[in-house]
């Protein structure tokens, strides 16, 4: 039970400074805390959301302010002060934290909370029903249901596993955070409003990176498709055709991009649509297989005890960061979706079930059809020519799905494109980018600059990507080291509601810090296997190395161009 606050009017007069100091610690710190919360103008800068969460601090401050001003020579009451409100038991240590908790105010939430009047208004043309379908479309990726294939019967209870200790605490985590900071740049805001500019910057870099990887990947993946689609199986082994290919896609990705949004979103709208469609047809083929006496055995959710091996447990952690992750990526567009402190919210409560029914359902049906090798670059299309064939309606059937399949392919590769260039967008305005990256076409209202770069870079990799390196290689290569720095940024959205700063984690249910370190642990063990490799390679120890060398040497990249820019980043301003 919290204690009335003291009566400054009883206090006797003499000895201020020296009693002041000696007995309640501090009093410089108290002015310090004074001057930066409750100086002239504070509160017009501080937005609704903001000064919220600084009224108990900002009280008690008001008080001793006026105290101080009316009673120049009074001394503090002969009793400990109330640290109820602060959480922060009285003494010695809560003296010592004063400083930290003054520091941290100043460094981080006195600025960045202020990030909703800081960020320009942008156009919200997304609504409900486009967050459920890109939720959707982010989430489940054909390609996981393969290797979620490979674990045999087990499946569904590893699938099971992973939901319950990552996919979970992932949801929770982005109901909650998103509820309170419902800015442009997501988990980046989140993370430089929790912990500051530099852990800031490193989400946004590794979330970047990640979003490179994947729009690159995704685009290589679709010579393999169309290798299915027309039954053209050197297509996917030849450099020249398999580069043409995506950089093809990838114009017409950057061309709905330049025109906003509002145009952009229906790629994603699209792909939504068709991915549902599509693993609608693939959980009905085992039905189709039985109805025409198919030689198959079907269990739609096989209770089997995984194996205790290192390749059970490997495909668990990249099953976890991988299969279940993207959640939280529809948040970096909360500054351009409608009512986005509820909407996000609700998009992740009605995707999530349709999503964990996609993935376990979809695996059966692989499994069901799978009499041979299972081809982890395109499980989908081949589980759709083994079922239906290439002959008759059944043929034109599984054309049909794989051209479905490609449109959700496209709608992927334009939303991780488009989170990439706001990330970009928004570091920009927080200066730790140039502000080149900040240039908004009046008309359409998209970032043009963070475009062309993002553009650029997608254009490196797919090169890099296609030279001297066996097919299946090259894509585990780039997928489980996107999946790395993925578990990065990860691993530092689960820290938020367990040390990231006071003021925000006091706005946090108690249960998403036991949620969060579930969640940390899961993440954790997910970035420990991502340089396992699940397909047959020619070193695994050279593999490991690619895949760890390339995210410590992007981050070392990330530290040195952040060390680089400290001089120019504009100073956090105390008010």
């Amino acid at each position: 039970m919290t204690s009335s606050p003291p009566n400054w009017e009883e206090i006797p007069t003499e000895e201020l400074d020296w009693f002041h100091c000696s007995r309640f610690g501090g009093f410089l710190f108290r002015r310090m805390a004074i001057k930066i919360f409750l100086s002239p103008g504070n509160d017009a800068g501080l937005s609704v959301h903001s000064a919220s969460l600084y009224e108990p601090e900002k009280h008690n401050l008001a008080a001793l302010a006026s105290s101080a001003k009316q009673n120049s020579t009074r001394v503090l009451p002969r009793r400990r002060v109330n640290h109820c409100k602060l959480g922060r038991s009285p003494g010695r240590s809560t003296r010592r934290t004063s400083l930290v908790f003054v520091r941290l105010s100043r460094g981080m939430a006195t600025s960045d909370l202020k990030q909703g009047e800081k960020q320009p208004h942008l156009r919200r043309p997304l609504r409900l029903v486009d967050l459920v379908l890109t939720q959707v479309l982010f989430v489940v990726g054909g390609g996981w249901v393969g290797t979620a294939a490979g674990l045999g019967r087990s499946q569904a209870v590893t699938w099971m596993m992973a939901m319950l200790v990552f996919y979970l605490p992932v949801a929770a985590a982005v109901l909650c955070l998103n509820r309170e900071m419902p800015l442009e740049g997501g988990l980046y805001v989140w993370a430089r409003i929790a912990f500051g500019n530099f852990a800031g910057f490193l989400v946004a870099w590794n979330i970047w990176v990640y979003s490179i990887a994947t729009a690159a990947l995704i685009l290589y993946s679709f010579p393999t498709a169309l290798g299915y689609m027309f039954g053209l199986a050197w297509l996917p082994e030849n450099h020249l055709v398999s580069l043409a290919i995506p950089l093809g896609i990838l114009a017409v990705i950057v061309v709905a991009a330049a025109g906003g949004l509002q145009a952009g979103k229906w790629l994603q709208i699209v792909g939504g649509v068709a991915m549902m469609t599509v693993f609608l047809g693939l959980i009905l083929l085992p039905a189709f297989g039985l109805l025409h006496h198919r030689p198959i055995h079907w269990d739609p959710i096989p209770l089997q005890v995984p194996r205790h091996d290192l390749l059970a447990l490997c495909r668990l952690g990249q099953m976890m960061i991988g299969g279940l992750a993207g959640l939280e990526y529809i948040a970096i567009l909360a500054g351009e979706t409608q009512v986005p402190e509820s909407t996000i919210g609700r998009s992740v409560q009605i995707a999530s079930p349709i999503i964990c029914i996609m993935f376990v359902l979809g695996t059966s049906s692989v499994l069901a059809y799978a009499h041979g090798p299972i081809n982890l670059i395109a499980p989908v299309p081949q589980t759709f020519r083994l079922a239906l064939g290439s002959a008759g309606w059944g043929g034109f059937v599984a054309f049909l799905a794989i051209v479905l399949l490609l449109l959700r392919e496209i709608g992927t590769a334009s939303l991780v494109f488009t989170g990439a260039t706001r990330l970009a967008l928004t570091a920009g305005w927080d200066h730790l980018l140039p502000a080149w990256f900040t240039r908004i076409d009046k008309r359409s209202g998209a970032p043009t600059n963070a475009i062309i770069f993002t553009a650029m870079l997608i254009v490196a990799v797919l090169v890099l990507a296609s030279t001297g390196v066996h097919a299946q290689e090259a894509f585990q290569v780039m997928i489980n080291a996107g999946t790395a720095h993925y578990a990065l940024a990860y691993m530092a959205m689960f820290s938020v509601p367990l040390f990231g700063i006071i003021a925000l984690r006091r706005r946090l249910p108690i249960w998403l810090r036991w949620v969060s370190a579930v969640g940390l642990v899961a993440t954790v063990f997910s970035l420990a296997v991502s340089a396992f490799p699940i397909v047959d390679v020619a070193d695994a120890s050279a593999y490991a190395a690619k895949v760890l060398g390339t995210t410590a040497v992007s981050n070392l990249a990330a530290i040195v161009f952040y060390l680089a820019r400290r001089s120019t980043i504009a100073p956090i301003p105390a008010h």
